[in-house]
């Protein structure tokens, strides 16, 4: 069999096609794992999740965003040792391929693995080489949009001419991508392989570190831990941008001053992040142009926009690319996964297997509430405003600020709507509600109201509205009938591991004979117990692996020595 696999900046995934549709393989409850590669205190090699929660603990024996150097002649120090980046990037191909094997039950030896459309040749190249390195026969390297557009299912489709804008975490480009009788080619393609949401979290990152600097006038880029530290808060607070309009980032005990610990504490606001990455989305929009010009089209010409990659959550993007091109475009398919799914079809496609089209729940029209606007004096009513996108996947939450008209004004009615257009009125009246005895969070400035939309997979919508000065809350449920939905399946993954952490091959086989010999109730008392106890310990070792509390994980022995210890027992009880 052969899986498609997405080697991400930030995350990455492998995925196989099951009963005509491709399905992410998962690592116990991870869909997708971190591409963080670490060397723990304990001498262990980490990958995925431990890997970066050991990364604020111990950044300089932690690799993160190793695809912006691949294809770079670079050398990194880690664990004692000098890798290239296609070696790093081999660890992290490696955990995917126990991933695969863990799920499937057999052998993966085949790949199919994707790349940015922009990457240079020499990139490209690195990447094969991690795979092989890996243990893979890469079968191909395909372009992510290509592997955005097969996820969609648009080769299904004839004569379309799709635009692919894939911003992730470390690299963007925007392909347009040409379907004709089920042939699926980018015609153009451009971007940057230094831009994505590392650039936005280390925007917001500077942002802190800056207010922290004048506030208590200690520079936090000094100290390569409490600097780890503060970007791993400001990606969460980025993460939590994306569905609330506010939030807030904390770090206690960051820094101290004359022996006084010194504690970290702002909150931020979605403007203010917009604001301080502005530049980088004005960016995109240079490639757009770039890209429609290398391949002699028009907006009008562009039937489907796609948006791939996890920075694409960020509202402002939705709004910017929505506006620029005049399309609504679609983000219907996870799209931290929609690569690797696409990685996936191709991998099927070569291998012969049937497939069949991607159906998933989305939200099949806009969800919003009635809003009224200022402008040159005058109140101009009746106007919509969208919380949650047509196309959006469910379940979704999303939530947005919004201000009275007068200081004085102390109530608003909430009108919730479901429609396209721009006029409040002209879509459907959902419900309405009203929450009074509303406070400014200052006299004389007009009082602000939180409104948050819940809508689960059972189409049923919360709406809830908070006064953002006082806290009180007024919420209403509106259960969606059927036939406001699209009738489209949900694809679920099928299947899930009870293994949550990395472990090495070796370590499984022998744990696995162990766990054979406790079963067959062949052994004497003693040595039962003995066995029973060194894997209880094994299964401690790894659980705490995960956990982000590496003084704990000092205090156990080291799964090496377990493991040598398990497998002198063995030879011994095997050979009784």
């Amino acid at each position: 069999m052969i899986v498609g696999i997405d080697l991400g900046t930030t995350n990455s995934g492998v995925s196989v096609v099951k009963n005509g549709a491709p399905q992410m393989l998962p690592n116990g409850d991870e869909r997708i794992i971190p591409s963080v590669v670490g060397y723990s205190p304990r001498g262990q090699w980490l990958v995925g999740t431990p890997a970066r929660n050991q990364y604020v603990l111990d950044p300089d024996n932690t690799v993160q965003s190793i695809k912006r150097q691949m294809g770079a002649d670079t050398q990194i120090q880690l664990g004692g040792r000098t890798f290239t980046p296609p070696e790093i990037s081999a660890f992290i191909l490696r955990e995917l391929k126990t991933v695969a094997e863990r799920n499937l039950g057999q052998e993966i030896d085949e790949a199919v693995i994707t790349v940015p459309a922009y990457f240079s040749d020499a990139a490209r190249r690195a990447t094969r080489d991690a795979g092989k390195i890996a243990g893979f026969d890469v079968r191909r390297i395909i372009n992510e949009p290509t592997a955005a557009a097969l996820a969609y299912g648009l080769n299904m489709v004839e004569d379309q001419m799709v635009l692919v804008y894939d911003l992730g975490g470390g690299t963007f480009d925007v392909s347009l991508v040409e379907l004709m009788g089920g042939i699926v080619e980018v015609r153009a393609s451009h971007g940057n392989t230094h831009l994505g949401g590392d650039d936005f979290d280390l925007r917001l990152t500077e942002l802190i570190a800056q207010r922290f600097e004048e506030q208590h006038g200690i520079d936090l880029r000094q100290n390569r831990r409490a600097w780890a530290r503060l970007i791993r808060a400001t990606e969460a607070a980025k993460i939590e941008l994306s569905s609330h309009p506010f939030a807030w980032i904390r770090e206690e005990y960051i820094a101290e001053s004359r022996g006084i610990p010194l504690h970290l504490e702002y909150e931020v606001s979605r403007q203010e992040f917009i604001e301080a990455i502005g530049d980088l989305l004005e960016q995109t929009l240079v490639s757009i142009d770039q890209v429609m010009q290398d391949g002699r089209v028009t907006p009008d010409e562009i039937t489907q926009v796609l948006l791939v990659g996890g920075s694409t959550r960020i509202p402002a993007i939705w709004d910017m690319v929505a506006n620029y091109l005049d399309t609504e475009p679609h983000m219907s398919i996870n799209p931290e996964e929609v690569v690797a799914l696409g990685a996936g079809v191709q991998a099927a496609i070569i291998d012969g297997v049937p497939i069949d089209a991607i159906l998933v729940d989305v939200t099949p029209h806009s969800l919003g509430i009635e809003v009224a606007e200022v402008r040159m004096g005058r109140i101009i009513s009746d106007r919509y405003n969208v919380l949650i996108h047509r196309n959006t996947t469910i379940p979704v939450t999303k939530e947005e600020v919004y201000s009275t008209l007068h200081p004085e004004q102390d109530k608003v009615q909430i009108a919730v709507y479901q429609g396209e257009s721009a006029i409040a009125s002209e879509n459907v009246l959902l419900d309405k509600f009203m929450i009074t005895d509303l406070e400014p969070e200052h006299p004389g400035e007009l009082a602000k109201v939180t409104v948050r939309f819940d809508f689960d997979v059972n189409g049923i919508l919360k709406v809830t509205a908070q006064d953002r000065r006082t806290g009180q809350e007024k919420d209403i449920t509106i259960e969606a009938s059927k036939t406001r939905l699209s009738e489209i399946d949900i694809l679920k993954a099928q299947k899930q591991i009870d293994q949550t952490v990395a472990q090495s091959a070796t370590l499984a086989v022998l744990t696995g004979r162990a766990k054979r010999l406790l079963e067959g109730d062949q052994l004497e008392k003693e040595a039962h117990a003995q066995l029973e106890t060194l894997l209880a310990d094994i299964q401690a070792a790894q659980d705490t692996q995960m956990a982000e509390d590496a003084d704990e994980a000092e205090d156990l022995p080291r799964l090496s020595d377990m493991e040598d210890e398990l497998l002198d027992l063995l030879f011994d009880l095997e050979n009784d």
